[in-house]
């Protein structure tokens, strides 16, 4: 089916953008690069960045509890895809209430993209994927629409929300064992390097989400190319003592 649209670069607009760069504020980046992030994710369908973002902090300030929007305790299928199939739970909401989302809601981008979010993912994820490969290089409209479009958006979805499910279940914990998230190498693969979740979860403001981040990390190789073409500032890090103790004092000895 050609080159178009591959699942990884779309996934940046979730990993690189809704989640490390304004969930989490773990670096800062310039205007081209927010727009085209805010593309990709539209491209994702994951919810816009204002309403990604908001479950997203809600989930770390509340993990595990009833306030958390995927709440891992409630059983695989519910933290993986049951939590978008019913009302949020009274807690998520309640608690919700209590952030301060107002840093989203000034960004241009993260307005307009919210603005135009139906429009935009109408046109990203399934019009523009489906019409490149019949235009470029000849594919069936019906090749296109299913695969181009539907696969690769059922494939990105569940890759996304194994980071909620498998990541919070299956692995080790070598920096905190007293929560949940878990160090998970297929989810580390299929996500671009979001599978580092014990980590994550530990150090939320490190950019890189993971302290090994050069032996499979996509998402942090893109936000580093990001900056070495002057796009990205201010990168946050854990400092290499700090990880350190924290392996000693809370970890499970596993690294």
């Amino acid at each position: 089916l050609g080159p178009f649209p591959r699942p990884h670069w779309v996934a940046l607009g979730v990993t690189a953008g809704a989640h490390r760069l304004w969930s989490h504020r773990s670096y800062k980046a310039k205007l081209p690069l927010r727009i085209f992030l805010a593309f990709a994710n539209s491209m994702a369908f994951q919810n816009d960045i204002y309403e990604w973002c908001r479950d997203h902090r809600v989930h770390h300030k509340y993990s595990e509890t009833d306030a958390d929007p995927h709440n891992a305790r409630r059983g695989f299928f519910f933290s993986h895809i049951g939590w978008l199939f019913v009302r949020k739970h009274r807690d998520v909401i309640e608690q919700g209430r209590k952030l301060d989302f107002s840093d989203l809601l000034d960004d241009p981008v993260v307005r307009f993209q919210r603005k135009y979010y139906k429009s935009s993912v109408v046109l990203m994820c399934f019009v523009l994927p489906t019409l490149v490969p019949w235009y470029l290089w000849g594919e069936s409209l019906w090749n296109s629409y299913f695969l181009a479009s539907i696969l690769r958006y059922t494939v990105s979805l569940n890759v996304a929300w194994l980071v909620n499910s498998a990541a919070h279940m299956y692995g080790n914990r070598p920096y905190d064992k007293y929560i949940s998230p878990r160090q998970n190498a297929f989810v580390t693969l299929g996500a671009i390097g979001e599978g580092f979740h014990n980590y994550h979860h530990t150090f939320p403001f490190d950019y890189s989400a993971s302290e090994l981040g050069l032996k499979f990390n996509p998402t942090t190789w893109f936000i580093d190319f990001m900056f070495w073409l002057g796009l990205v500032t201010d990168r946050k890090r854990a400092p290499k003592e700090m990880i350190q103790a924290r392996k000693e004092r809370t970890g499970d000895g596993s690294a």
